[in-house]
């Protein structure tokens, strides 16, 4: 496990060659035992579902998007036979540009095996016969080694397709197939993977869908499992048009399944009816124990709550805003609200980080790029938990290993990263020296 913290800090915790101090004053002797024998089955890691699909890019003519009866510039739905027929198609003529594994759970669990070194695992389908060359197989060759895809359900068929269009003009036009990606069964949900992950990490589009498929059932029958072995069950809103369908019944699953709920400020609008991103965070806490909300332009707000008794004041200079001096108490570390004696609520904030990139290459992704660095944060407090269970850091029943203040800049970075690439998945880890800081900062 890679620790998240100052970019000045080494980030390692080793395990093979720990201090023979800790190793006998402070280990059980069973967690001693495991950590020798199965390093990895002990490690931690998080686990999340989604609609495997992947993202094709081309470049057409205006006839082409007309034969297959596409609106031009709009988004459209098409049948696994027409998508076939184009993708076909495409490649015949060497007109794909770009083929990337997307979905947005698939990313999020691709970048925070990228960030934290260590294990993850996909929960979806996947198609049982993978030619070489072929969208699925770039979908296996563009996730993380470290990205457990042995769980995958096969299906006989496509997985889910999603053709970005690009005419002479620019103008984009989408054609989606969903293929097989929602025949995921609850059967195919392995209770003992999610009882000992630090999280379970969903999106809202997994509870939708068409009378007769299977993934909103094996996504409730995953959190089930979840809420039976007390992990964090994690929700990303996935789209304002989702949760505008439905706020109050969506309020109502959150505050029965959720216990950290990322959205950006749209989505965060749609759920509580409040424009100012910091009001629907503290309005969002009456439902989670945890929110993070990107809000373009204008940084990046988190909320949750800690114990009155062990708050931690800041020492960066307090915000304004419609809750005055609101990230007070932001270098205090996140708790279920439930786990509180007194809870206190605590909110942080930060800019975009250097200002936001030069040129935005692509916004999809910055939020799944933010809620990895949060989801690498609760991994890290459950190693270090499980590895140093007599550190102090442990006393109480935390659910992320820094501050919010900290988790704040570190989600900050990693969708500053995300908008300054093509692609919505990292290709590596961020840098251990960062290009923008003097050279003194580096100086101990």
């Amino acid at each position: 496990m890679k620790f998240p913290g100052k970019r000045k800090s080494k980030h390692y915790f080793p395990v093979s060659a720990r201090d023979p101090l800790l190793r006998d004053s402070m280990l059980h002797e069973s967690v001693q035992k495991n950590m020798h024998t199965e390093p990895e089955a002990n490690a931690s890691y998080i686990v999340g579902i989604d609609q495997t699909l992947v993202d094709i890019e081309a470049r057409v003519d205006d006839e082409v998007i007309a034969r297959y009866g596409l609106v031009a510039g709009q988004s459209s739905l098409i049948d696994d036979d027409s998508a076939e027929r184009l993708y076909q198609e495409l490649v015949s003529q060497s007109l794909i540009t770009h083929q990337f594994a997307g979905g947005t759970i698939g990313n999020t669990l691709h970048n925070y095996s990228v960030l934290a070194d260590d294990r993850s695992v996909l929960l979806g389908v996947m198609c049982s016969n993978v030619k070489i060359g072929s969208y699925a197989y770039r979908y296996l060759c563009n996730t993380s080694s470290r990205t457990d895809l042995d769980y995958l359900q096969g299906v006989d068929g496509a997985i889910g397709r999603c053709f970005t269009l690009i005419n002479e003009s620019g103008e984009r036009t989408f054609a989606i197939s969903p293929g097989h990606m929602n025949q995921l069964r609850p059967e195919s949900i392995p209770e003992e993977v999610i009882a000992g992950a630090s999280a379970l990490v969903l999106t809202s589009y997994l509870l939708r869908g068409e009378a007769g498929d299977p993934m909103p059932e094996a996504t409730r029958q995953a959190i089930k499992y979840a809420k039976k072995y007390q992990v964090p069950v994690v929700l990303t809103l996935g789209t304002q048009y989702v949760i505008a369908d439905d706020p109050e019944g969506w309020r109502e699953f959150i505050r029965e399944n959720v216990t950290i709920l990322a959205m950006n400020e749209d989505e965060a609008c749609a759920l509580t009816g409040l424009g100012d991103p910091l009001m629907a965070v503290n309005q969002a806490l009456e439902w989670a124990d945890l929110v993070l909300c990107t809000a373009g332009p204008s940084g990046l707000y988190m909320g949750s709550y800690t114990e009155e008794a062990f708050k931690r004041a800041t020492n960066h200079p307090l915000l304004p805003g419609a809750i005055a001096e609101f990230n007070q108490y932001e270098f205090s570390r996140a708790m279920r609200r439930e786990s509180c004696t007194q809870p206190l609520k605590i909110f942080s904030h930060i800019a975009p980080y250097m200002g936001g990139p030069e040129k935005i290459m692509n916004t999809n992704g910055a939020g799944d790029g933010a809620l990895s660095a949060l989801l690498h944060d609760i991994a890290a407090n459950g190693f270090h938990r499980m590895s140093v269970p007599n550190s102090s850091k442990h006393a109480r029943d935390y659910l992320t290993y820094s501050s919010l203040a900290q988790v704040c800049k570190y989600a900050n970075r990693v969708s500053y990263q995300v908008l300054n690439q093509h692609s919505p998945r990292l290709t590596r880890g961020l840098p251990e020296r960062e290009d923008s800081l003097e050279e003194s900062y580096w100086e101990y």
